[in-house]
């Protein structure tokens, strides 16, 4: 072992340019992607300009991330798919005339992100395919096709409570698709920015999107922790990213506190049989089967980790969006993490990140021995902060 820290992002973005994914079209659907690309505008900065090669340039990408002091990373997407309207991280979920399409253009990133996390740099990427909640079947077919092609996960979307025809994933009739992800060692990982209902064309809808964005995206783990799906599937990996970490102890106290009250048979004026309180308590079921990938922490952040577990905590970048920590990694750890124990910072810079997703450590040391941050350097409190960087790493307390 060197002295230097093996850094795995839980949150890194990429994917394909519009040329590159027609490739990996099905080519029933070339003269429609055609007309659509014909069409279509970029939202995002981070895809603009000089910055859309990070999402797809290996030599790039690598000697960014290794200049960062980062050796790895599980892979979510970034660059619009074909068909979609916009990021797929924020995009509403199909409607029944759009769904075949929509599926067309996940499936062509799903096959884009085997190759690209299967080639030269295959120990550095877990890549994570995307499914759709509006067909079951589907769905369970893509999580076996993403197992076969070497990915290590599927990436769940949120769901706005305003969408109609999909089932809840805190219905039984999902067990079908957590039963094929426990069984295939898949874990199921959901990101934030989806769920949002459509607050329509007024002054104040901009707004109420970024003020309520993060009550929507944190739904699914109280779904999941509810939903008796941890039970009936003891060895599920849930995952879930970017959605910050220190509202999770609060949330687990309230639903233990309801978990409690439901032994008495009513919480109020509301009756609860034996079928209705699980065996463990909500906090249990987090305990076992959940993990948080808590990307570009701050201190407040971080030391949330204490409540939620040294072992479920893991550290991520989100490069290459602009809220990322990059270049300004190693300032970041250091102002997120000072005097902590070097054992528990390996555990949530890669530890729990390898065990979780299947990254080979043995493997990510020898990178790390010549680029990761150096013990030392990351126990040196930080003292100004980057002064050109949009990061909540060094806005937020």
């Amino acid at each position: 072992m060197t002295d230097r820290y093996t850094v795995i992002s839980a949150d890194g973005h990429a994917g394909a340019n519009m040329e590159t994914y027609r490739n990996y079209l099905d080519s029933a659907w070339h003269e429609e992607f055609d007309a659509w690309r014909g069409k279509y505008r970029n939202p995002f900065r981070d895809l603009q300009d000089d910055g859309r090669t990070r999402n797809w340039d290996d030599s790039r990408r690598i000697a960014e991330m290794e200049a960062d002091g980062v050796v790895a990373e599980v892979v979510f997407p970034n660059t619009v798919p074909p068909f979609f309207p916009t990021g797929q991280l924020i995009a509403r979920p199909p409607s029944a005339e759009s769904y075949a399409r929509r599926l067309a253009g996940i499936r062509a990133h799903n096959r884009w992100l085997a190759e690209w996390c299967g080639g030269e740099h295959k120990h550095r990427r877990a890549g994570l395919a995307q499914i759709f909640l509006n067909d079951i079947d589907d769905a369970i077919a893509e999580a076996k096709w993403a197992k076969e092609q070497g990915l290590a996960g599927i990436l769940v979307p949120t769901t706005p409570p305003d969408a109609a025809g999909i089932t809840p994933i805190y219905a039984p009739d999902w067990d079908r698709l957590w039963e094929v992800c426990q069984d295939l060692d898949l874990v199921v990982v959901n990101h934030g920015g989806s769920g949002s209902p459509d607050y329509g064309p007024y002054p104040a809808s901009k707004f109420l999107w970024i003020a309520e964005a993060a009550t929507f995206f944190r739904r699914p783990l109280t779904h999941m922790l509810v939903s008796g799906a941890f039970e009936r599937f003891p060895r599920l990996k849930f995952v879930i990213t970017e959605q910050g970490a220190s509202w999770i102890p609060p949330l687990l106290r309230q639903l233990d506190a309801y978990h409690a009250q439901m032994s008495s048979g009513r919480i109020g004026e509301l009756a609860y049989g034996d079928d209705d309180r699980l065996p463990l308590k909500p906090s249990e079921y987090f305990a076992r089967n959940v993990w948080v990938g808590v990307s570009f922490p701050s201190p407040v952040e971080a030391d949330s980790r204490h409540e939620i577990g040294i072992d479920r905590f893991m550290w991520g970048s989100d490069y290459p969006h602009d809220e990322g920590t990059y270049p300004y990694t190693r300032e970041a750890l250091r102002r997120a993490f000072p005097g902590t124990d070097r054992a528990d910072l390996r555990r949530m810079l890669a530890g729990n990140a390898a065990e979780v997703y299947g990254f080979d450590l043995d493997v990510l040391d020898r990178y790390a021995a010549t680029c990761g941050p150096t013990y030392d350097e990351i126990a040196t409190p930080l003292g100004s902060l980057p002064a050109d960087s949009n990061s909540p790493a060094f806005t937020r307390p």
